[in-house]
């Protein structure tokens, strides 16, 4: 699992014009390829009637894969440029579709290529850029003496920690980033000298700020 990456928060799609020409950008987080070609799939539906529906994906930790489709339009003038946009901003496991109704002014390969980018940009800014950060949970369970000490050091350090469970004694969830695992691990020892029993739980995403 990858420590942190790009995508977007959620589906989305943003309308703008360019010469008469509707350009609609859809966006999509996607985890596998089935699921990026569904929600291609039901765009097309969708927009039935109009007179492009061109895509791209990326999917993979490596973005091992990586398709695209000019749908009609001149090659290479559609579905590269929303893939180099999907690429240059560094997003990953995201599905754009940027639909096209055609408003009487021919664009040339060069204006196709212009519009186009400017329809995955929109689409992405519908779907909202956001950074996922790998975490690691960590259960910390201890006397109740050391509640509030630990409690305040946590916050101190700006550890994110999630619930907490009162029996016995009292079970702290933590959620270091997970590439601090071990130093966290250190760290609580330390503090508690050694009265701490930690437990490692999950790996799960949070998105970076929040």
């Amino acid at each position: 699992m990858l420590e942190r990456y790009r995508t977007v928060r959620g589906a989305g799609d943003k309308e703008i014009v360019i010469k008469k020409s509707r350009f609609i950008g859809h966006i999509k987080p996607v985890q596998h390829e089935e699921e990026a070609v569904a929600f291609i799939e039901e765009i097309k539906k969708r927009h039935w009637n109009a007179t492009h529906n061109c895509s791209a994906y990326m999917l993979g930790e490596r973005d091992e894969i990586q398709k695209q489709s000019d749908d009609g339009e001149p090659s290479g003038t559609a579905g590269k440029p929303i893939l180099e946009v999907i690429r240059n901003q560094g997003l990953k496991n995201v599905a754009i579709v940027v639909t096209r109704y055609f408003g009487g002014i021919m664009l040339g390969a060069g204006g196709l290529i212009r519009a186009y980018t400017d329809g995955a940009v929109a689409a992405i800014e519908a779907g909202e850029a956001i950074t996922r950060v790998l975490h690691r949970e960590i259960f910390v369970e201890l006397d109740y003496t050391w509640l509030g000490k630990v409690e305040n050091e946590l916050r101190g350090r700006g550890i994110r920690t999630g619930t907490t469970a009162f029996a016995d004694k009292v079970t702290l969830l933590c959620l270091p980033l997970n590439a601090e695992t071990e130093t966290f691990r250190s760290w609580m020892v330390d503090l508690t000298q050694g009265q701490a029993v930690l437990t490692e739980g999950d790996k799960v995403y949070f998105i970076e700020g929040e």
